[in-house]
């Protein structure tokens, strides 16, 4: 167990520094952008470009964290009704889910749409479509990971929560 909460700990820690790092890069390309847009009446479609892709790619990479630390925004007003295993249960269901989902919709549909798409270049930075559209199997594969880690926590009696009901 300490070396699947190791594997998490390194997996988060690179996944907050890449986005911290991916922001820091829009604060300055949306700083750029202001100023040839206001400044010098010459706005950038190549900083726009980049403000949109790099916005994507964190949206999407900060909810696989979000996903991971079970954070995410989830409809818990069926769950709250239930305690002890079948509430346990019923979590690791809803679980397998959001794993099934990540697998078919963003992993498999992301390779599909990533292989479709390397043949289109964006207008202006002249890169493959299909290399922006990698961070949605890449987020898929994340939010696997960090669901089957869940499901372990889960089995295991690792959670926050359980953690938390365990001291009151």
């Amino acid at each position: 167990m300490k070396t699947l909460k190791k594997i998490r700990h390194i997996v988060d820690l690179i996944l907050t520094n890449v986005c911290c790092i991916i922001f820091a890069a829009m604060v300055v390309i949306g700083t750029y952008q202001i100023v040839t847009r206001y400044f010098f009446n010459r706005p950038s479609t190549v900083s726009e470009e980049l403000l949109t892709y790099s916005f994507t790619w964190m949206a999407l990479l900060i909810s696989a964290y979000v996903f991971g630390k079970r954070d995410h925004m989830r409809m818990s007003f069926l769950i709250d009704k239930v305690e002890g295993k079948p509430r346990m249960i019923l979590e690791v269901v809803i679980e397998i889910l959001c794993v099934a989902f990540a697998f078919i919709v963003l992993l498999m549909g992301g390779v599909a749409i990533r292989s479709l798409t390397m043949t289109q270049k964006t207008a202006s930075l002249g890169v493959h479509m299909g290399t922006i559209y990698t961070v949605v199997p890449v987020t898929g594969a994340l939010i696997i990971f960090y669901g089957i880690l869940n499901i372990i926590d889960l089995v295991t009696g690792q959670t926050e929560g359980s953690q938390r009901e365990a001291k009151e």
